[in-house]
Protein backbone atom coordinates (compact mmCIF):
# COMPACT_ATOMS: atom_id res chain seq x y z
CA UNK A 1 0.00 0.00 0.00
CA UNK A 2 2.77 2.06 1.13
CA UNK A 3 4.73 1.69 -2.33
CA UNK A 4 1.07 2.44 -4.57
CA UNK A 5 1.00 5.13 -2.41
CA UNK A 6 4.41 6.50 -3.87
CA UNK A 7 3.94 5.72 -7.02
CA UNK A 8 0.52 7.45 -7.26
CA UNK A 9 2.60 10.92 -5.37
CA UNK A 10 5.41 10.34 -7.86
CA UNK A 11 3.03 10.63 -10.70
CA UNK A 12 1.20 13.77 -9.61
CA UNK A 13 4.92 15.27 -9.26
CA UNK A 14 5.72 14.16 -12.97
CA UNK A 15 2.48 15.87 -14.03
CA UNK A 16 3.22 19.16 -11.91
CA UNK A 17 6.39 19.37 -14.06
CA UNK A 18 5.36 21.43 -17.04
CA UNK A 19 8.94 23.49 -17.09
CA UNK A 20 10.34 22.25 -20.54
CA UNK A 21 13.88 20.40 -19.97
CA UNK A 22 16.55 19.84 -23.22
CA UNK A 23 19.28 18.18 -21.33
CA UNK A 24 22.04 16.20 -22.65
CA UNK A 25 26.08 16.22 -22.34
CA UNK A 26 27.02 20.44 -24.24
CA UNK A 27 29.51 20.45 -27.50
CA UNK A 28 29.99 23.62 -29.11
CA UNK A 29 32.19 24.83 -31.96
CA UNK A 30 35.60 26.56 -31.36
CA UNK A 31 35.15 27.92 -34.73
CA UNK A 32 32.09 28.60 -37.21
CA UNK A 33 32.13 26.14 -39.48
CA UNK A 34 30.78 24.40 -42.97
CA UNK A 35 28.75 21.45 -41.85
CA UNK A 36 26.58 23.97 -39.08
CA UNK A 37 26.06 26.45 -41.60
CA UNK A 38 28.65 29.40 -39.91
CA UNK A 39 25.96 29.45 -37.63
CA UNK A 40 26.71 32.17 -34.60
CA UNK A 41 29.87 32.98 -36.39
CA UNK A 42 30.46 35.89 -34.17
CA UNK A 43 30.80 33.71 -31.30
CA UNK A 44 30.31 29.40 -32.14
CA UNK A 45 31.28 28.65 -28.63
CA UNK A 46 27.97 30.89 -27.36
CA UNK A 47 25.65 27.72 -28.61
CA UNK A 48 25.18 24.90 -27.10
CA UNK A 49 24.26 20.77 -28.63
CA UNK A 50 23.99 17.60 -27.23
CA UNK A 51 26.39 14.99 -27.93
CA UNK A 52 24.16 12.18 -28.75
CA UNK A 53 26.64 9.46 -27.90
CA UNK A 54 25.84 10.19 -24.26
CA UNK A 55 21.81 10.35 -24.78
CA UNK A 56 19.86 13.60 -24.55
CA UNK A 57 16.55 13.88 -22.92
CA UNK A 58 13.37 15.91 -23.49
CA UNK A 59 10.59 16.71 -20.28
CA UNK A 60 7.38 15.01 -21.49
CA UNK A 61 5.95 18.90 -21.75
CA UNK A 62 9.00 19.62 -24.18
CA UNK A 63 7.88 16.60 -26.13
CA UNK A 64 4.53 17.71 -26.55
CA UNK A 65 5.14 21.52 -27.37
CA UNK A 66 7.19 19.82 -30.14
CA UNK A 67 4.98 17.56 -31.38
CA UNK A 68 2.13 20.65 -31.92
CA UNK A 69 5.08 22.45 -33.87
CA UNK A 70 6.18 19.96 -36.44
CA UNK A 71 2.76 19.29 -37.21
CA UNK A 72 2.10 22.92 -37.57
CA UNK A 73 4.61 24.03 -39.24
CA UNK A 74 7.34 22.07 -42.04
CA UNK A 75 11.03 22.21 -41.10
CA UNK A 76 12.65 25.23 -41.84
CA UNK A 77 15.85 23.25 -44.10
CA UNK A 78 15.50 20.87 -46.60
CA UNK A 79 18.88 19.33 -45.85
CA UNK A 80 19.71 17.21 -42.60
CA UNK A 81 23.41 17.51 -42.21
CA UNK A 82 24.56 17.10 -38.35
CA UNK A 83 21.15 16.35 -36.53
CA UNK A 84 22.40 17.09 -32.98
CA UNK A 85 22.66 21.03 -33.71
CA UNK A 86 19.79 20.87 -36.57
CA UNK A 87 17.75 19.64 -33.09
CA UNK A 88 19.30 21.54 -30.22
CA UNK A 89 18.58 25.42 -33.28
CA UNK A 90 15.18 23.79 -34.04
CA UNK A 91 14.29 23.33 -29.86
CA UNK A 92 15.71 26.63 -28.75
CA UNK A 93 13.86 28.00 -32.35
CA UNK A 94 16.12 31.69 -31.79
CA UNK A 95 15.30 32.02 -27.92
CA UNK A 96 11.81 31.31 -28.06
CA UNK A 97 12.45 27.91 -26.70
CA UNK A 98 15.04 26.73 -23.80
CA UNK A 99 18.43 26.16 -24.26
CA UNK A 100 20.41 22.73 -24.13
CA UNK A 101 20.85 22.33 -19.94
CA UNK A 102 24.27 20.25 -19.34
CA UNK A 103 24.14 17.16 -16.97
CA UNK A 104 26.82 15.67 -15.95
CA UNK A 105 25.62 12.14 -15.63
CA UNK A 106 25.53 12.10 -19.34
CA UNK A 107 28.83 10.71 -20.29
CA UNK A 108 31.09 9.67 -23.29
CA UNK A 109 33.75 8.34 -20.73
CA UNK A 110 34.67 4.48 -21.00
CA UNK A 111 33.31 2.56 -18.52
CA UNK A 112 36.57 1.38 -17.08
CA UNK A 113 37.75 4.96 -16.14
CA UNK A 114 37.13 5.77 -12.61
CA UNK A 115 35.06 8.67 -13.09
CA UNK A 116 32.39 6.60 -14.96
CA UNK A 117 31.36 5.44 -11.92
CA UNK A 118 29.46 8.84 -11.45
CA UNK A 119 28.09 8.30 -14.97
CA UNK A 120 24.78 7.38 -16.56
CA UNK A 121 25.69 6.53 -19.77
CA UNK A 122 29.45 5.48 -20.76
CA UNK A 123 31.04 5.01 -24.36
CA UNK A 124 33.45 2.64 -26.17
CA UNK A 125 35.70 4.30 -28.00
CA UNK A 126 36.70 1.43 -30.19
CA UNK A 127 35.23 -0.02 -32.95
CA UNK A 128 32.51 -2.87 -32.50
CA UNK A 129 34.28 -6.00 -33.35
CA UNK A 130 32.02 -8.29 -34.87
CA UNK A 131 34.79 -11.00 -36.66
CA UNK A 132 37.62 -10.79 -38.63
CA UNK A 133 38.45 -7.63 -40.30
CA UNK A 134 37.26 -7.84 -43.90
CA UNK A 135 40.18 -8.53 -46.09
CA UNK A 136 42.20 -5.90 -47.85
CA UNK A 137 41.75 -7.63 -50.97
CA UNK A 138 38.15 -7.84 -50.90
CA UNK A 139 37.74 -4.33 -50.77
CA UNK A 140 37.84 -2.25 -54.41
CA UNK A 141 39.02 1.24 -53.83
CA UNK A 142 37.60 4.04 -56.52
CA UNK A 143 39.16 7.35 -56.32
CA UNK A 144 37.68 10.18 -57.74
CA UNK A 145 40.38 12.55 -59.51
CA UNK A 146 40.64 14.78 -62.80
CA UNK A 147 43.73 16.35 -64.01
CA UNK A 148 44.07 19.35 -62.32
CA UNK A 149 44.43 17.45 -59.42
CA UNK A 150 46.64 15.06 -60.58
CA UNK A 151 50.02 16.83 -59.16
CA UNK A 152 48.81 17.94 -55.57
CA UNK A 153 45.38 15.70 -54.54
CA UNK A 154 47.07 12.31 -55.99
CA UNK A 155 50.39 12.43 -54.32
CA UNK A 156 48.52 12.77 -50.42
CA UNK A 157 46.76 9.88 -51.30
CA UNK A 158 50.17 7.79 -52.58
CA UNK A 159 51.78 8.99 -49.65
CA UNK A 160 48.72 8.14 -47.07
CA UNK A 161 46.14 5.18 -47.46
CA UNK A 162 46.86 3.97 -50.85
CA UNK A 163 49.84 2.18 -49.70
CA UNK A 164 47.10 0.15 -47.46
CA UNK A 165 44.77 -1.05 -50.32
CA UNK A 166 45.23 -3.98 -52.36
CA UNK A 167 43.04 -3.06 -54.87
CA UNK A 168 42.98 0.45 -56.50
CA UNK A 169 42.22 2.59 -59.25
CA UNK A 170 42.18 6.22 -60.38
CA UNK A 171 39.57 7.19 -62.29
CA UNK A 172 40.11 10.88 -63.89
CA UNK A 173 38.93 13.08 -67.61
CA UNK A 174 42.84 12.36 -68.30
CA UNK A 175 44.54 8.91 -68.48
CA UNK A 176 47.73 9.50 -66.96
CA UNK A 177 50.22 6.36 -67.15
CA UNK A 178 52.90 7.55 -64.53
CA UNK A 179 50.18 7.35 -61.79
CA UNK A 180 48.07 5.42 -63.42
CA UNK A 181 44.73 7.15 -63.88
CA UNK A 182 41.59 5.20 -66.06
CA UNK A 183 39.69 7.39 -68.64
CA UNK A 184 36.09 6.51 -68.13
CA UNK A 185 34.98 8.84 -71.08
CA UNK A 186 33.04 11.14 -68.69
CA UNK A 187 34.08 14.61 -68.72
CA UNK A 188 35.14 16.35 -65.58
CA UNK A 189 32.65 18.57 -64.12
CA UNK A 190 33.24 21.31 -61.42
CA UNK A 191 30.44 19.96 -59.44
CA UNK A 192 28.42 16.73 -58.83
CA UNK A 193 30.31 14.14 -60.65
CA UNK A 194 27.05 11.29 -61.26
CA UNK A 195 28.68 10.42 -64.56
CA UNK A 196 31.79 9.52 -63.17
CA UNK A 197 30.08 7.71 -59.96
CA UNK A 198 27.99 5.08 -62.34
CA UNK A 199 30.49 4.37 -64.85
CA UNK A 200 32.83 3.59 -61.34
CA UNK A 201 29.66 1.19 -60.59
CA UNK A 202 29.58 -0.22 -64.32
CA UNK A 203 33.01 -0.93 -64.46
CA UNK A 204 33.04 -2.58 -60.12
CA UNK A 205 30.60 -5.27 -62.15
CA UNK A 206 32.55 -5.95 -64.87
CA UNK A 207 35.76 -8.23 -65.83
CA UNK A 208 37.95 -5.15 -66.01
CA UNK A 209 38.15 -5.40 -62.50
CA UNK A 210 38.90 -8.45 -59.60
CA UNK A 211 35.66 -9.43 -58.22
CA UNK A 212 35.22 -8.51 -54.19
CA UNK A 213 32.51 -8.64 -51.97
CA UNK A 214 32.71 -4.36 -51.15
CA UNK A 215 33.36 -1.34 -53.24
CA UNK A 216 34.93 2.29 -51.13
CA UNK A 217 34.33 5.28 -53.66
CA UNK A 218 35.97 8.57 -52.45
CA UNK A 219 37.33 11.83 -53.72
CA UNK A 220 40.58 12.76 -54.21
CA UNK A 221 40.94 14.96 -50.81
CA UNK A 222 39.45 12.28 -49.29
CA UNK A 223 41.68 10.71 -46.00
CA UNK A 224 40.72 7.47 -44.51
CA UNK A 225 42.11 4.12 -43.14
CA UNK A 226 41.36 1.51 -44.41
CA UNK A 227 42.31 -0.99 -41.66
CA UNK A 228 39.81 0.46 -39.25
CA UNK A 229 37.25 -0.16 -41.98
CA UNK A 230 38.20 -3.30 -42.70
CA UNK A 231 37.15 -3.88 -38.76
CA UNK A 232 33.65 -1.97 -39.52
CA UNK A 233 32.81 -3.87 -42.33
CA UNK A 234 33.20 -7.03 -40.51
CA UNK A 235 29.68 -6.10 -38.32
CA UNK A 236 27.78 -6.45 -42.33
CA UNK A 237 26.53 -9.05 -44.61
CA UNK A 238 28.23 -8.37 -48.05
CA UNK A 239 25.20 -10.94 -49.37
CA UNK A 240 22.78 -7.66 -48.31
CA UNK A 241 22.60 -4.82 -50.48
CA UNK A 242 24.54 -2.75 -47.80
CA UNK A 243 25.25 1.27 -48.22
CA UNK A 244 27.33 2.92 -45.51
CA UNK A 245 29.02 5.70 -44.69
CA UNK A 246 27.84 9.29 -43.33
CA UNK A 247 24.04 9.56 -43.32
CA UNK A 248 22.98 13.31 -44.74
CA UNK A 249 19.42 13.77 -45.85
CA UNK A 250 17.18 15.82 -48.12
CA UNK A 251 13.42 17.12 -47.50
CA UNK A 252 13.03 14.25 -44.76
CA UNK A 253 10.03 16.24 -43.52
CA UNK A 254 8.21 16.23 -46.70
CA UNK A 255 8.74 12.35 -47.80
CA UNK A 256 12.14 13.23 -49.27
CA UNK A 257 15.46 10.34 -48.78
CA UNK A 258 18.52 9.85 -46.89
CA UNK A 259 22.08 9.63 -49.09
CA UNK A 260 25.66 8.48 -48.06
CA UNK A 261 27.88 11.70 -48.21
CA UNK A 262 30.17 11.29 -51.37
CA UNK A 263 33.06 13.22 -49.36
CA UNK A 264 33.50 10.87 -46.41
CA UNK A 265 33.56 8.11 -48.31
CA UNK A 266 30.79 5.62 -49.80
CA UNK A 267 31.08 2.38 -49.52
CA UNK A 268 28.90 -0.50 -51.15
CA UNK A 269 28.32 -4.01 -51.08
CA UNK A 270 28.53 -5.57 -54.24
CA UNK A 271 25.24 -6.76 -53.88
CA UNK A 272 23.42 -3.36 -53.55
CA UNK A 273 25.56 -2.40 -56.83
CA UNK A 274 24.10 -5.05 -58.48
CA UNK A 275 20.50 -3.39 -57.29
CA UNK A 276 21.34 -0.14 -58.11
CA UNK A 277 22.70 -0.97 -61.98
CA UNK A 278 19.64 -3.41 -62.21
CA UNK A 279 17.17 -1.05 -61.28
CA UNK A 280 17.91 1.75 -64.19
CA UNK A 281 17.91 4.39 -62.29
CA UNK A 282 20.31 6.94 -63.88
CA UNK A 283 21.71 10.26 -63.63
CA UNK A 284 20.04 12.97 -65.28
CA UNK A 285 22.86 14.89 -66.06
CA UNK A 286 26.69 14.22 -65.81
CA UNK A 287 27.43 16.81 -63.38
CA UNK A 288 23.92 16.60 -60.83
CA UNK A 289 24.84 15.40 -57.61
CA UNK A 290 25.69 11.65 -57.27
CA UNK A 291 25.53 10.75 -53.65
CA UNK A 292 22.04 12.62 -54.24
CA UNK A 293 21.29 10.94 -57.10
CA UNK A 294 22.41 7.33 -55.50
CA UNK A 295 20.08 7.94 -52.63
CA UNK A 296 16.92 8.76 -54.60
CA UNK A 297 17.92 5.69 -56.27
CA UNK A 298 18.38 3.79 -52.95
CA UNK A 299 15.05 5.09 -51.62
CA UNK A 300 12.82 4.24 -54.88
CA UNK A 301 14.71 0.27 -54.14
CA UNK A 302 13.88 0.52 -50.56
CA UNK A 303 17.43 0.26 -49.94
CA UNK A 304 18.26 1.60 -46.49
CA UNK A 305 21.09 4.15 -46.28
CA UNK A 306 23.15 3.12 -42.95
CA UNK A 307 24.55 6.25 -40.74
CA UNK A 308 28.05 5.37 -39.44
CA UNK A 309 29.35 8.61 -37.33
CA UNK A 310 33.15 7.21 -37.95
CA UNK A 311 33.16 9.06 -41.46
CA UNK A 312 33.50 12.33 -41.87
CA UNK A 313 32.53 14.98 -44.57
CA UNK A 314 34.70 17.50 -43.24
CA UNK A 315 37.79 18.51 -41.99
CA UNK A 316 38.47 17.61 -37.68
CA UNK A 317 38.82 21.25 -37.08
CA UNK A 318 35.09 21.27 -38.39
CA UNK A 319 34.20 19.03 -35.52
CA UNK A 320 33.62 19.36 -31.77
CA UNK A 321 36.93 18.45 -29.65
CA UNK A 322 35.03 16.31 -27.67
CA UNK A 323 32.98 14.77 -29.73
CA UNK A 324 36.21 13.48 -31.88
CA UNK A 325 37.39 12.52 -28.48
CA UNK A 326 35.82 9.39 -28.02
CA UNK A 327 36.13 8.74 -31.53
CA UNK A 328 38.70 6.21 -33.33
CA UNK A 329 37.47 7.97 -36.83
CA UNK A 330 37.44 5.96 -40.66
CA UNK A 331 37.81 9.15 -42.46
CA UNK A 332 37.82 13.28 -43.30
CA UNK A 333 37.40 15.43 -45.97
CA UNK A 334 39.01 18.65 -47.86
CA UNK A 335 42.80 19.71 -47.84
CA UNK A 336 41.58 23.22 -47.24
CA UNK A 337 43.69 25.44 -45.21
CA UNK A 338 45.36 22.36 -43.52
CA UNK A 339 48.42 19.57 -43.91
CA UNK A 340 46.50 16.47 -45.20
CA UNK A 341 49.52 14.64 -44.03
CA UNK A 342 49.88 15.44 -40.44
CA UNK A 343 46.19 15.16 -40.39
CA UNK A 344 46.47 11.23 -41.62
CA UNK A 345 49.55 10.70 -39.28
CA UNK A 346 47.39 12.19 -36.16
CA UNK A 347 43.81 10.85 -36.81
CA UNK A 348 43.81 7.59 -39.08
CA UNK A 349 47.53 5.89 -39.17
CA UNK A 350 47.39 2.34 -38.12
CA UNK A 351 48.04 2.79 -34.97
CA UNK A 352 48.15 0.36 -31.43
CA UNK A 353 44.42 0.77 -31.12
CA UNK A 354 43.84 -1.07 -34.12
CA UNK A 355 46.63 -3.66 -33.57
CA UNK A 356 44.73 -4.03 -29.93
CA UNK A 357 41.23 -4.18 -32.38
CA UNK A 358 43.06 -7.08 -34.01
CA UNK A 359 44.29 -8.87 -31.32
CA UNK A 360 40.85 -8.78 -29.60
CA UNK A 361 39.37 -10.18 -32.21
CA UNK A 362 41.68 -13.20 -32.15
CA UNK A 363 40.94 -13.59 -28.68
CA UNK A 364 37.32 -13.29 -29.16
CA UNK A 365 36.84 -15.64 -31.88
Amino acid sequence: QQAEKLRKDLLLQAQALQEEWFLGKPLHDEESTIIHHYAFSENPAAFEYPDFSAGWALSISLVNSLTSKIEEEPLKSDFTIDLKHEVALYIWEDGKGPRLTGVPELCTLPEHKPRAQYCATTVSSHSPVCGQPVKSDNIFVAVKTCKKFHSDRVPVVKKTWAKQASLLEYYSDYADPTIPTINLGVPNTERGHCGKTFAILRRYLSSHVPKTDWLLIVDDDTLISLPRLQALLSCYDSSEPVCLGERYGYGLGQGGYSYITGGGGMVFSREAVVQLLASGCKCYTNDAPDDMVLGMCLNALRVPVTHSPLFHQARPEDYAKEFLAHQTPISFHKHWNIDPIAVFNKWLLNDKHTEALQKSTKEEL
